[in-house]
């Protein structure tokens, strides 16, 4: 696949000086095949200013536009990315390292997404009239865009998060200003294309590859009004650094996890190891919402265990798009990460963690960044260790035995983290225990932490995020909420009735 990037978007137009001219300089290998050069990217920090300027003319135009007007841009992407959903896929499997299955998963998520901003999103902003709200006054809530809004994307899920995230910018009135992932410049690249080619007013649509500096400055220009990320906790931290005495700013942040699934002693087990495989392995355990800690009760442990690892080893690690049968693991992003995978494994077994799979280099006849899924055993778990409170984004799990619920909440309980967990059990009254008790924005019964839908808040507590969750409550973010008092008798207020006044 020819991947040819055309540079910044702004102003109505792809913008690429000469490869001579950029501050910075991004080569992009395949994850999956290193000896595979998939582009070189230019970074242009003189294009920050042109494209900040691009999004406020943008935004005048765009704010007055109709919500019916926005409707049917937002109808032609969806048409845009309809007929483009196999290069995206295969963009994001190269890119990313995702076997092509699962980048066809994402890539199809780009057009339903528009459906369901339309249909669930849009109707949270609609103007609201209150009736007589005081005598003969009419009152109205209404809903205005913030200005210019920045969503800088993560390298995951490189179109999906960021796709939710412009349209409900978009539906709402706001110019945007996209900063993908540096690692996957590409298939981001790709969606403005779709945005382009859907017509959106000069100025409305933005897009500027760039590096943490990049992100930086924009995140501290006084123009931009709403900024959304996705991505890890230490990244949050500066953006709120960078942003926190601008208090005409709204941050929205979508952080990490340290996701736990609670295996009660009734649990199915038949029906909870596909559940439990896909949601501890799936994008070779690089999601936000993977499992990691598995609390597991003492009368299933054995048998839980001994038929999790046999599943877990039978899983295919193999190239994205050239593995056959089809790979259920791809590649990690890239060295960083199989670093740090290892790393974590090591921290693991200082803190006391039994090895019941180990973490391997594995070689599938390409030279890349590809490792097996790992399993450890905590009988005695340091609940204040790396292990158990720091994010690994990798394919990594650990079990934790317990003998009563409340424990298993606990434990739970005890990391920085607070994004997705879930607990299997057949008793109403352990699942409600959990809904109440355990501190996680996404929690699910007997389904995995992974695969939530875009018709429910999507959003983490604690150092998982800052309360303004995405998915459809994402555009209760992208709006300021006005309200207004109407008054229907512009004859009945009398200068005498005024208290107070000399005769």
């Amino acid at each position: 696949m020819q991947m040819q990037l055309k540079g910044d978007y702004f102003d109505g137009r792809f913008s690429q000086p000469d490869l001579s001219q950029a501050q910075e300089k991004i080569l992009k290998r395949c994850p999956a095949d290193l000896s595979q050069v998939l582009w070189e990217a230019g970074v242009y920090h003189d294009h920050i200013g042109p494209v900040i300027e691009s999004a406020m003319k943008g935004f005048e135009i765009w704010r007055k536009t109709s919500f019916e007007e926005r409707i049917n841009y937002l109808k032609k992407y969806q048409e845009a990315v309809r007929a483009r959903k196999d290069e995206i896929a295969m963009a994001l499997a190269l890119e990313v390292g995702k076997p092509l299955w699962e980048a066809k998963t994402e890539a199809a998520s780009l057009d339903s997404k528009v459906s369901v901003t339309i249909s669930d999103s849009y109707e949270r902003i609609k103007q609201e009239t209150i009736k007589d709200v005081m005598p003969k006054i009419d009152g109205h809530v209404v809903y205005k865009p913030l200005g210019p809004s920045l969503v800088i994307g993560p390298f995951n899920f490189p179109c999906h998060l960021a796709n939710g995230q412009i349209l409900a910018a978009l539906l709402a009135g706001n110019s945007i200003i996209f900063k993908p992932s540096e690692k996957t410049i590409y298939s981001a690249q790709l969606m403005v294309e779709c945005l382009a080619q859907a017509g959106f007013p000069a100025g409305v649509i933005n897009f500027i590859n760039g590096t943490g500096l990049t992100s930086s400055k924009l995140t501290s220009d006084k123009r931009i009004k709403g900024i959304f990320f996705t991505g890890s906790r230490g990244v949050g931290l500066r953006i709120l650094e960078n942003t926190y005495q601008d208090l005409n700013k709204l941050v929205a942040l979508e952080l990490g996890g340290k996701n736990s699934t609670i295996l009660h002693h009734d649990t199915n087990i038949s029906h909870a190891l596909p559940e439990l495989l896909r949601s501890c392995f799936l994008t070779t355990g690089q999601r936000c919402t993977s499992t990691s800690m598995i609390l597991v009760h003492r009368k299933i442990e054995q048998e839980f265990i001994s038929q999790f690892k046999a599943v877990t080893e039978k899983i295919r690690v193999g190239h994205p798009t050239l593995c056959q049968p089809e790979a259920f693991m791809g590649p990690l992003i890239d060295e960083h990460a199989q670093k740090l995978y290892f790393d974590f494994c090591q921290y693991g077994k200082a803190e006391g963690a039994e090895e019941i799979v180990a973490p391997q280099k594995l070689d599938v006849g390409f030279d890349g960044y590809y490792v097996s899924p790992s399993i450890h055993y905590l009988k005695n778990p340091k609940l204040e260790g790396k292990f158990i409170q720091e994010e690994i984004f990798g394919p990594n799990c650990f079990f934790i035995p317990y003998d009563d619920i409340e424990e298993a909440i606990k434990i739970a309980n005890s990391t920085q983290y607070g994004l997705a967990a879930s607990v299997f059990t057949r008793s109403s009254d352990i699942y409600q225990l959990c809904l109440r008790d355990i501190e996680s924005g996404l929690i699910n019964l007997n389904r995995s932490t992974v695969g939530a839908t875009a018709r429910l808040p999507f959003g983490g507590l604690k150092n998982s995020g800052n309360h303004h969750p995405a998915a459809v409550s994402m555009i209760d973010h992208c709006v300021s909420t006005v309200a207004s008092l109407e008054t229907l008798d512009d004859t009945s207020s009398k200068i005498s009735d005024v208290v107070g006044l000399k005769d």
